[in-house]
């Protein structure tokens, strides 16, 4: 058995540890960009991986699956899914301002249909990635540093010449942390780069002048232009976009809204959704404008067509769409990156100068590596230079030698023990000989072509290249305005070959305000039938089918257009119904289900009264359940603005029997399953909230309740009908509430 220990720890303090080392894994080595190449890890190492695979812009495409499988298996060790979806993201031109791969196959499209599988789509590295992400990395400009197992090396961070971390944004959430950057555009990033190269104090507000804000792919109107100031100096803030909207006037009158440019943020299924948004508009009667929507979006760009009726306002209606759908979006941001190990949320300001502090660092590596290279090569010329001035005692040290090595100490320590010459001088020169080890080897390797005449004139002229190349270097390295000028020139090489027109408009608009027309208030005329389909016809048309309408409804009543209709159930709820949400129509129409119009649900309630508005506030409304709880209140208190409310508590297992807005009731009679009557005065019955139980309106058996209810009023005959005989409620003497009341024999 093998010797083990058992460490004992605080719980607490393993959970703490462990939780802190996953969080920072997950922010450094995953969600978050490094400032220095606005790349996250994925990233890197994919286009890392294309290069190293070869897969350059001028070369063929290769399968994703490839990329993906071989970025995962020597740099990548996470799901395979994570490193297609990041490919993916670099090749879309409507996600990224400069898309950093070529794709080829589908690669989905901006309206949030997703990518084809990776073994159907190919790809390969595009120009500028290779140009001015990729170059330089056999200078020794970066570290590399050991992949996750060891077997191969990584460069810690691309070369890049140009503010990515701006140019594209970056989107990510880590643990307790996200980054929301926006694109921005290339000209402008590289003239903004180039002012703070000009003075380092300058301000974010002069920064401005340069970069006038985000510059979203998908185009659009940021409306808050005044705060782009405080969140360009903090990093965070949010940015208002709004889509471009032009008017097609259509003969008869007609205007067609074309939306031509979406916001940043609605890139995706937010499309569709937007799409529904108007279609609900239209259904909940937000706007009667709208006569057909439809998307003609293709390659070409988003075209969204929304037809609206003759003479509608479409302004007004474009409003109404900034309100209420995401024509007008908010886009957070929040410029969180990498920063010298550790997350930091940076202002524009902050962000130029972590890269232009780098591009002044990958510089001096550069000419640091090429200085060395061109030092060497001048050596080397040097040596064969003077050995063509001497290559006739070259040449007798060579055939005077035994081996190599003995020339070779010949021309660099003048020893000539062993070597025959044809005479004592060549000896003495040789002797003289003092070339370096390089200059040996050289030599040594020196075809004999290299003699010809212009062979050597085309050696003196290499080496006053290489000694043009030494001046220049030097002076790059020891003078910081040259360095300066060599990162400009490249930055305004790159601006020239890929920089291209703003899209997004920067600019002040003031808040969209839709104003709602007017609805000329109307006399309508409630119904409902026996089924729950309901409808509203006008005066005149319930007035030439009025005895069809009484016969035919279960309830009707005058209301107006502008009002509620109010529904109480059994299970003690109150549903308020606008009357604009109702069909209206002829007499003959079916109407809709009441379920479809309000909150009611048949399979759980009944419905026990339904009213307007109107006629509640100038009411009392009685209540009575099936344990004979009866209650008066006000109907003010039903003027509400939910959808849906409590019209009364209800002890368990009771429920609502009878709701009746007071008119001249003066008498109330409750009639009980086994045959009880009871009849009292409507003042006996107590005004209470709508949040009350109420009182007991009469004493029940142990399986008794009440099964009906009925109302008398002053001189005014009144009769029912139970169990085949016929009941004269006026003559039914009046009790005191509480009562058991009187059974009636059958």
């Amino acid at each position: 058995m093998e010797d083990s220990r058992i460490i004992k720890t605080e719980y607490s303090e393993e959970m703490q540890k462990s939780f802190i080392d996953y969080a920072m894994s997950v922010i450094i080595a995953r969600a978050l960009p490094d400032v220095r190449d606005g790349l996250k890890p994925v990233q890197r190492r994919t286009l890392y991986d294309m290069y190293e695979l070869g897969i350059r812009y001028d070369r063929p495409y290769r399968k994703c699956a490839r990329i993906v499988g071989d970025t995962m298996g020597k740099y990548h060790p996470h799901g395979d899914s994570s490193i297609y979806d990041a490919l993916v993201v670099m090749t879309q031109d409507f996600k990224r301002g400069l898309p950093l791969v070529d794709g080829h196959g589908n690669f989905g499209n901006i309206e949030g249909d997703g990518a084809a599988a990776m073994r159907y789509t190919e790809a390969r590295l595009q120009k500028v990635t290779q140009e001015a992400y990729l170059a330089d990395l056999d200078k020794d400009v970066v570290d590399f540093v050991p992949n996750f197992d060891e077997t191969e090396k990584e460069p810690s961070v691309l070369p890049v010449k140009l503010p990515n971390f701006l140019i594209n944004g970056s989107e990510g959430i880590a643990v307790g942390m996200a980054t929301s950057t926006p694109p921005h555009n290339l000209g402008e990033v590289v003239d903004a780069m180039k002012a703070y190269m000009r003075d380092e104090n300058v301000t974010t507000r002069e920064l401005m002048r340069y970069l006038k804000g985000p510059d979203f792919p998908t185009g659009g109107i940021v409306t808050n232009k005044d705060d782009l100031l405080q969140i360009y100096e903090t990093g965070t803030g949010k940015i208002k976009v709004r889509g471009k909207v032009e008017f097609e006037k259509l003969k008869g009158g007609k205007v067609n809204v074309v939306i031509t440019e979406i916001p940043y943020p609605m890139i995706g299924m937010n499309i569709s959704k937007f799409l529904s948004d108007v279609a609900g508009l239209v259904e909940s009667k937000k706007t009667l404008d709208v006569v057909d929507i439809s998307n003609q979006s293709s390659k070409e760009g988003i075209r969204i067509v929304i037809e609206l009726r003759k003479d509608a306002d479409a302004e007004n209606f474009v409003n109404l769409l900034y309100k209420k759908t995401r024509l007008e979006d908010t886009f957070g941001v929040n410029m969180l990156a990498i920063c010298d190990g550790r997350p930091e949320t940076m202002g524009l300001k902050a962000i130029l100068k972590a890269n232009v502090d780098f591009q002044f660092q990958i510089a001096t590596r550069k000419y640091n590596n090429l200085l060395a290279r061109e030092l060497e090569r001048k050596e080397v010329q040097e040596g064969l230079i003077k050995a063509c001035n001497v290559i006739d005692l070259i040449i007798e040290i060579l055939r005077g030698s035994k081996d190599r090595n003995m020339a070779k100490a010949c021309l660099v320590e003048g020893k000539t023990t062993g070597i025959k010459f044809k005479s004592k001088e060549s000896k003495i020169m040789a002797a003289q000989l003092s070339f370096t080890e390089r200059q040996a080897n050289a030599i040594l390797e020196m075809r004999l072509y290299k003699l010809i005449g212009l062979e050597i004139e085309a050696l003196i002229k290499e080496h006053e290249d290489t000694m043009a190349n030494i001046y220049r270097y030097e002076d790059i390295l020891d003078r910081r305005d040259s360095m300066a000028q060599v990162i400009v020139n490249e930055l305004d090489e790159f601006k020239k070959a890929y920089s291209r027109k703003r899209r997004t408009v920067i600019d002040n608009v003031e808040e969209a305000v839709y104003k709602e027309k007017e609805i000329e208030e109307t006399e309508v005329v409630f119904l409902m039938d026996r089924f729950g389909y309901v409808k509203v016809i006008d005066t005149a048309a319930y007035e030439r089918n009025r005895e069809a309408a009484e016969a035919e409804s279960r309830f009707l009543f005058p209301c107006k257009n502008t009002g509620k209709v109010c529904l109480f159930t059994s299970a003690g709820q109150l549903h308020s119904i606008k009357v604009m949400d109702l069909p209206f129509g002829k007499f003959r129409d079916k109407g809709v289900p009441i379920d479809n119009v309000s909150n009611y649900n048949s399979e759980k309630e009944q419905i026990v009264y339904i009213t307007s508005q109107t006629q509640l506030n100038l009411r009392q409304v009685v209540f009575v359940t099936a344990q004979s709880m009866v209650k008066l209140v006000s109907g003010g208190e039903f003027d509400v603005s939910k959808r849906t409310v409590a019209a009364t508590k209800l002890a368990e297992g009771d429920q609502v029997l009878s709701v009746m807005p007071l008119e001249e009731q003066s008498q109330v009679i409750l009639q009980t399953k086994e045959g009880f009557f009871l009849k009292f005065g409507i003042e006996e019955i107590p005004e209470q909230k709508k949040a009350a139980l109420g009182a007991r309106g009469m004493k029940l058996g142990p399986r008794d309740c009440v099964e009906n209810v009925y109302y008398t009023s002053n001189a005014v005959e009144c009769s029912v009908e139970y169990k085949g005989k016929a009941i004269d409620l006026n003559r039914m003497k009046t009790a005191r509430r509480d009562g058991k009341g009187t059974k009636i024999r059958v």
